[in-house]
């Protein structure tokens, strides 16, 4: 899996490019949760219940079931997220389900239940440039400092520039309709 600040990149860095008239503040802050919020599952270790099993690890909370459920949550908090239903229920599904996308592209663990309930199966990317993140006090190694720049390479970075260059049309855009 990607560390958890890096989950929670992608939101941030989606949220900035849509623009605060698009993506309020609240909304960008509850995206970034729910990036985050299917790794609340390593407590299955603790509880004793197998990696493998549809509730461990990378299991039924990295599904498109789990993003949609989550979806329909946020749409019945839009009030309090500032924004329509539809735009709440779209994003967070967008959030969350950008998770079990990225642990798709990492080169550790089982793979994903993106298809759980209909399938046990665990899925992974073709390409898997990703290093997987070591789970707990292993995070502050040299192993650790290697994810980091691993998920740099491959999302910060790419993230960002994405990000930036969506600025510049925007500013451009503006600009140019202001001549107008």
């Amino acid at each position: 899996m990607p560390t958890i600040i890096t989950h929670a990149v992608v939101p941030l860095a989606a949220g900035i490019a849509l623009g605060s008239r698009r993506i309020d503040r609240r909304l960008m802050l509850a995206g970034m949760a729910a990036a985050i919020l299917p790794d609340a599952d390593v407590v299955a270790f603790a509880l004793d219940i197998p990696y493998a099993d549809a509730f461990g690890h990378r299991g039924a909370s990295h599904s498109l079931l789990f993003a949609t459920v989550l979806g329909a949550l946020a749409a019945s908090f839009h009030r309090s997220l500032r924004t329509e239903p539809a735009l709440a229920a779209t994003w967070i599904f967008a959030c969350t389900l950008s998770h079990p996308l990225l642990d798709a592209f990492t080169d550790g663990g089982l793979g994903v239940a993106l298809w759980w309930p209909w399938s046990q199966a665990r899925e992974f990317a073709p390409w898997r440039p990703i290093e997987v993140s070591p789970i707990g006090a292993g995070f502050f190694s040299k192993r650790g400092l290697a994810v980091l720049m691993s998920e740099a390479r491959w999302i910060w970075l790419p993230a960002t520039a994405l990000t930036l260059a969506t600025l510049a049309l925007r500013k451009a855009s503006h600009a140019l309709s202001s001549r107008r």
